[in-house]
């Protein structure tokens, strides 16, 4: 099998990806492609090796077999000045949060800069104040510690600090997960926009339906080691792939899929990008 097409719009590559831990299999064969500039989602029921795939993309674990590239970088037997050099052009917002316990949310999202840039304080914590705003949160909730913030101001203060070093490449783990549906739905239009005013590539995975019809410009299914289509999810509605149409069927379902084919009044948004 010959590997996907490459461009210079491939941000992420993978080909033939096997993946096993002993004797369970969880990858094999798998090929994808993530193109610069989209909202490209995986999706797949549990157990499929979702956040496996994850992990292998951020360089968190090593495929069993197979090829995975990042930004035009191989991972495989990547170098550690290499890997650091790469990790510092994405961003990711773990589906936990991630957050130190000890440091406030100024300094969570600081802490990336002062890792790897040689800003003064000062300019650091001008930094994180700007990406605090970006992501929706008020300036006071900069001296605030993760144990007093609410789910979504968790993710929120999370997906700052993965802004911090103003990557290219953008990590979301399950970024609604655990939110009210209000909380959700202002991670739709924060996402969109990130994407749309900054030219980011998003790589998202989810559960969440209505983020999928809101935001994704393709999915990928996973199922059974593969990945069993890509496409938008108005394409992937219509397949008759019996791996695929859970995804579509059932109440929850179709009421996403009717909510993303209404027309939504425009409202201006309570915050906007600076």
């Amino acid at each position: 099998m010959q590997s996907p097409a490459r461009t210079r719009d491939t941000v992420i590559a993978l080909h033939q990806v096997g993946t096993r831990f002993g004797e369970h299999v969880v990858h094999k064969g798998l090929d994808l492609e993530v193109r610069r500039g989209e909202i490209f989602a995986v999706i797949g029921g549990s157990g499929s090796g979702k956040s496996t795939l994850l992990r292998e993309m951020i360089l968190l674990q090593k495929p069993s077999e197979g090829t995975v590239s990042v930004l035009g970088v191989s991972l495989k037997a990547i170098a550690p000045a290499a890997a650091l050099a790469l990790r510092k052009r994405w961003g990711v917002m773990f589906q936990h949060g991630g957050l130190f316990g000890s440091l406030t949310v100024l300094e969570n999202i600081g802490l990336p800069l002062r890792e790897h840039t040689k800003q003064s304080d000062a300019e650091i914590d001008a930094k994180a104040l700007e990406k605090l705003s970006l992501t929706g949160l008020q300036p006071e909730v900069a001296s605030q510690y993760p144990s007093e913030l609410s789910g979504g101001m968790m993710k929120r203060a999370s997906l700052a600090r993965a802004l911090a070093l103003d990557p290219e490449l953008l990590f979301l783990d399950e970024p609604t997960a655990g939110l009210d549906p209000e909380s959700a739905a202002g991670v739709d239009t924060l996402v969109r926009t990130l994407r749309d005013q900054y030219g980011l590539t998003v790589v998202m995975i989810t559960h969440d339906l209505d983020l999928l019809w809101q935001v994704a410009d393709r999915v990928a299914v996973l199922a059974e080691g593969k990945v069993q289509a890509t496409g938008s999810m108005d394409a992937l509605s219509r397949t008759d792939n019996p791996l695929i149409r859970p995804f579509f069927d059932g109440p929850r379902a179709r009421g996403a899929q009717q909510q993303a084919q209404t027309p939504q009044p425009t409202e201006e948004p309570a915050w906007k990008p600076k």
